[in-house]
């Protein structure tokens, strides 16, 4: 399928991808990368529904130039809310983020309410404060030794840091989706970003129970966000679906594409049965 484009590279006209039509969901990535983190999932999301999937690289990602100013994670959410509303208007609208686009999606559907029709969230930062994250060890499950030695070290080293598989096809999904986004980052943004990296407030606590269907997919060997944490958020989303999947980590939708997708579909596809209704 070809993607749809915008030309301009500015926060105020950043970098998107769009592929399909109908219901508009937005995804958002996570810290360090862009939008070709979360391709992966556009096959298990084009055979749920009708959905014109909107995959957007943040301020200071990718091919969207970073914010003026200082750039923390206030001004990343406010800019977030603002694009939204002149993408979305009024329509009803689903979000799926993943990691620091997880938090921004929570704060996303807190703010718009009713109007978001379906929230997914892999590998979702809960606790901007590192410290006070529950998550474990980095773990290896699988190492593939013969095949890393042949690897670039450069390219290599946030491959061996990220993921508990470290194997062939794992590698391969991390080189096309991960690592251009990775190349392309803004250092003094990230810099900018992890100085102010703290909401005003937890987007639960702002706003009423999320009624609408959630998927909640963690890793249980996700050393970054871990995947207790995650589980606290089930209280404030009644419909939501909660896994931990062995042997994947922060990128768990790299490790583990297929248990990842059926997922993914599941939840793609109620929301649409939900908005179709």
């Amino acid at each position: 399928m070809t993607d749809r484009t915008a030309p301009t590279r500015t926060p105020e006209h950043p970098h998107v991808v769009r592929r399909g039509t109908g219901t508009p969901l937005v995804l958002v990535h996570g810290n360090g990368v862009d939008h070709r983190l979360l391709l992966p999932l556009d096959d298990a999301l084009a055979e749920a529904g009708a959905f014109e999937r909107i995959y957007v690289d943040l301020p200071g990602f990718g091919r969207t130039a970073a914010l003026d100013g200082d750039g923390g994670l206030p001004e990343l959410a406010d800019w977030l809310l603002a694009w939204l509303r002149e993408e979305v208007g009024e329509r009803p609208f689903a979000l799926l983020g993943n990691s620091l686009g997880g938090l921004l999606a929570r704060h996303a559907a807190a703010v718009f309410a009713a109007q978001v029709v379906g929230l997914a969230l892999l590998a979702p930062v809960v606790d901007p404060d590192e410290d006070e994250r529950d998550r474990e060890e980095h773990v290896v499950r699988e190492r593939d030794a013969a095949f890393l030695d042949g690897l670039d070290p450069e390219d290599a080293a946030p491959f061996l840091e990220m993921s508990p598989r470290l194997t062939p096809d794992t590698w391969e999904r991390f080189r096309v989706n991960a690592l251009p986004g990775i190349r392309l980052v803004d250092e003094d943004a990230v810099e900018r970003l992890s100085a102010r990296y703290v909401l005003p407030e937890v987007p639960e606590e702002s706003a009423e129970t999320f009624e609408a269907p959630a998927l909640i997919l963690t890793g249980r060997e996700d050393h970054l966000v871990g995947f207790r944490d995650q589980f606290g958020l089930l209280a404030h989303y009644p419909r939501a679906t909660y896994t931990a999947l062995d042997a994947a980590g922060h990128n768990l939708h790299l490790d583990q594409p297929e248990a990842v997708h059926a997922l993914v579909r599941a939840w793609a596809a109620l929301v649409a049965r939900n908005v179709a209704s």
